[in-house]
């Protein structure tokens, strides 16, 4: 995985990518590591993320670190006309353009959409935002743990003891970022048979509200918002965390045959036949009460054996790990799912393809790092390069606090 075995599926697409945080850099490190051209446009203060830390790498957050590999960096003062002029010079060449202002931005510069349909038919732009442009919320900032109370997402996550809890990872900034991903392979899918790019959009707000399955499904039916439930399924029993004798484990099921499989694995065979604990319906009626049997049983146990046991007969289990113990367990190592190269260490691509497969060919990038080798390779001499510095319509390798 350290090293291109052949061209990535995205190899020779190029990518102008003016997103910031999280959401958006996601998405274009998808592209990136399959090989795209990702030239990430920051502004004269910077990525704010390389900021959100500690812990740092040479004043880089690992926040930033973790989303930004395989990109060049080129930092360009967009509200200047000499930054708008170098950022048009760089579409005529792209595949694809992402931006994450709040929606209006990049008209009232003067480059909307209007403006980039016409210049660059074959573009696709891509735009993440809060809220959409339009709406009671339009033109909103959105962030994260705000969509997930907004969505729902809080209200359904907790226990009762606990109260609502927010989702301890940024998932409505990371499945935007997938959106977005798909969002743009649909609109370059699309070009090969019309010839033409085209906007597309997704927003923090809509994802949040799309990824609360099963809790919105179970309300068009039902008409009652989520309860509590913990670690604990709303349509699922057993689907939760059991204590063994060692580390807690958690146990899915998903349907009857499996529980009674499950039954009989851990020596009480008669659970999978009781009439309380039969169907799924009747284990979400009487869920203390199965509750009860299976903590007696998985009590008696350590929690690695046990697991091993039930995942070699076919059964859902698994210890709840630290990230520590997910990074480093056998299963991660024989994968590759760890990738290295110098100083740096990341989480490799999940997609595998069997010919075109991701690489990593660029640690990320230091602020501004490749401004002078982007922009030689649109035509830019190094004195031109120089003076657009000295203008402040290019920057330097120095953040602008």
């Amino acid at each position: 995985m350290t090293s291109p075995v052949a061209p990535g599926a995205m190899a020779g697409l190029r990518v102008i990518d003016l997103t910031r945080v999280l959401g958006g850099p996601y998405c274009t490190q998808i592209l990136a590591d399959h090989g795209a051209d990702v030239i990430k446009v920051e502004p004269p203060a910077g990525d704010e993320v390389r900021d959100w830390g500690p812990p740092f790498h040479e004043e880089d957050a690992a926040y930033f670190v973790g989303v930004n590999r395989n990109k060049r960096s080129i930092g360009l003062d967009l509200a200047s006309e000499g930054g708008r002029a170098v950022l048009m010079k760089m579409l005529e060449g792209a595949d694809v353009l992402i931006e994450n202002f709040k929606p209006g931005t990049l008209d009232k510069w003067g480059i909307g959409n209007d403006l980039l349909r016409a210049k660059f038919p074959r573009l696709v732009h891509c735009r993440i935002s809060g809220f959409g442009a339009d709406g009671p919320r339009g033109g909103n900032p959105g962030y994260d743990a705000i969509i997930q109370a907004m969505t729902g997402m809080i209200k359904a996550t907790g226990s009762p003891q606990s109260g609502p809890m927010r989702i301890g990872v940024p998932v409505v900034d990371i499945t935007t970022g997938l959106y977005a991903a798909i969002g743009i392979l649909m609109a370059l899918s699309e070009r090969q048979r019309s010839g033409l790019g085209q906007f597309l959009e997704t927003t923090l707000y809509e994802t949040g509200l799309a990824v609360m399955h099963p809790h919105a499904a179970n309300y068009f039916m039902h008409g009652r918002p989520p309860q509590l439930t913990g670690n604990e399924h709303p349509n699922l029993v057993p689907y939760a965390i059991f204590q063994t004798r060692t580390d807690d484990i958690f146990i899915g099921v998903g349907n009857d045959g499996t529980f009674r499989k499950l039954a009989k694995e851990i020596g009480k065979p008669e659970l999978g036949t009781d009439p309380r604990f039969a169907r799924n319906k009747d284990r979400i009626a009487n869920r203390d009460a199965l509750r009860a049997e299976l903590a007696a049983v998985f009590s008696q146990h350590e929690a690695g054996p046990l697991c091993d046991r039930l995942l070699a007969a076919g059964l859902p289990a698994g210890p709840v790990q630290s990230i520590d113990q997910a990074l480093t367990s056998a299963h991660t190592v024989y994968r590759g799912d760890v990738i290295e190269k110098d100083w740096y260490k990341g989480v490799a691509s999940p997609i595998r393809l069997e010919r075109s497969k991701p690489s990593l060919r660029r640690t990320p990038p230091k602020f501004s790092q490749h401004t002078k080798e982007v922009l030689s390779e649109f035509g830019y001499s190094e004195g031109e390069i120089e003076t657009m510095i000295a203008k402040g319509a290019v920057c330097g390798p120095t953040r602008r606090r």
